[in-house]
């Protein structure tokens, strides 16, 4: 029998303190008030599921602090527009987890629940980690390079990045305007597809014969030979439940593309964050700092061109996928790195994440030490319950 809402959150309470000494995924639980939107949850398909936040989503009446000293104490006076959404489908916010800060590369106190010792990727850290964990089976995150794709394969978890302008980013602390997508973390493709459905009535649609191009990122960075058999090994497991499979190749030109994404994160971030940039310097990190003055130097001409070359290859990659489900691909180069003093590269998803195209995180895949490995598939905008379908048929071929 499924728990009512009052007893989920009493669950997922006790999960957070069972866990959450050892992974610092949170950064605020409200106990009271989840216990009390529990006690009004509206009728919905995700009546008494608890969620996390990722702390740049407004949650009324709790700090955006953005993991960064600038914003300490600044307090939401209404949900941003993914958290209402949730709540009128009957979920509640059970507080905010760790990003990174402003949702670039400084990395937060959250560590992997898979292995201590190792990253959980960012800037979506602590709701991967929270997910991961098993505290709550539902977090938000967004992503502006790959910052819910990468730790969602690190944590080994499922991920959706929504097209970049489906989904409403009021309430959202944002970084890059041409770039900035919320998304959702959930255990597995099944709970994802449920909560696509409940935030904007998309429906999974799973093709008998899905058609995948499959990509194996080499062109873009060295990919782990774990990573690289265990796309080899979905792409088999695929074909032996009917799907249609071919080669990318070098057609989505993914270089030029994971470099344009590169100046326009700059080029914009430093104008989003220019205030915080003039009057608190000093407080953000040399990682940030870096980004904003890149940024800053960046001619606009240089920016205008990356804009219309991302136009020019998304014609061409939407081309592409009129006859295609998805492209699937690594999610990550290889599992989480050691250390916890960088996040990871986010180079797999600049490319897409540059064309604004919405992408899966499908997990089930471990590399020889038992770290979780990824894999992406790719969409088009305008199927996104497709790429869903999809994703589910890659999910039922991993296991």
């Amino acid at each position: 029998m499924t728990p009512g809402p009052t007893a989920a959150v009493d669950d997922a309470l006790r999960r957070l303190d069972e866990t959450e000494p050892e992974i610092r995924a949170w950064v605020r639980v409200d106990a009271g008030a989840a216990r009390v939107a529990a006690e009004q949850a509206p009728e919905g398909p995700l009546r008494g599921v608890p969620f996390g936040v990722k702390d740049i989503i407004d949650v009324a009446g709790l700090p955006t602090e953005c993991g960064s000293p600038v914003r300490r104490g600044r307090t939401a006076t209404q949900d941003a527009w993914l958290v209402d959404r949730l709540r009128r489908a009957g979920a509640i916010p059970l507080g905010k987890t760790v990003t990174t800060e402003f949702a670039y590369f400084q990395p937060g106190p959250t560590r992997n629940p898979r292995n201590l010792d190792h990253t959980p990727g960012g800037s979506s850290s602590g709701s991967a980690a929270a997910v991961a964990a098993g505290v709550v089976p539902l977090a938000l995150g967004s992503q502006t390079a790959g910052s819910l794709t990468r730790p969602a394969s690190y944590c080994g978890v499922a991920g959706y990045v929504a097209p970049v302008g489906a989904w409403s980013t009021g309430g959202i602390t944002g970084l890059s305007p041409s770039l900035d997508a919320p998304g959702l973390l959930t255990a597995d493709v099944t709970g994802l597809t449920r909560a696509v459905e409940a935030v904007d009535g998309t429906v999974a649609e799973e093709p008998e014969a899905p058609r995948i191009l499959v990509w194996p990122a080499t062109e873009l960075t060295d990919v782990d030979p774990a990573m690289l058999a265990a796309l080899d090994r979905t792409r088999t497991a695929l074909e032996a439940k009917g799907a249609v499979t071919d080669d990318l190749g070098t057609r989505a030109r993914t270089p030029a593309l994971a470099d344009g994404h590169a100046t326009v994160m700059a080029y914009e971030a430093a104008r989003s964050l220019a205030a915080e940039h003039a009057e608190h310097s000093q407080a953000l990190s040399a990682h940030l700092r870096e980004l904003l003055d890149r940024g800053r130097s960046t001619p606009e001409a240089a920016y205008r061109r990356a804009l219309e070359a991302a136009r020019t290859a998304r014609a061409r990659l939407l081309d592409l996928l009129s006859d295609a489900d998805a492209i699937l691909g690594p999610a990550a180069p290889g599992p989480a790195p050691h250390g916890l003093g960088a996040t990871g590269t986010p180079v797999l998803s600049r490319p897409w994440q540059l064309l604004g195209l919405p992408v899966v995180t499908v997990p089930g895949h471990r590399d020889p030490a038992g770290m979780p490995l990824g894999l992406q598939l790719v969409g088009h905008p305008d199927r996104v319950g497709r790429l869903l379908g999809a994703a589910r048929k890659a999910e039922e071929a991993i296991q």
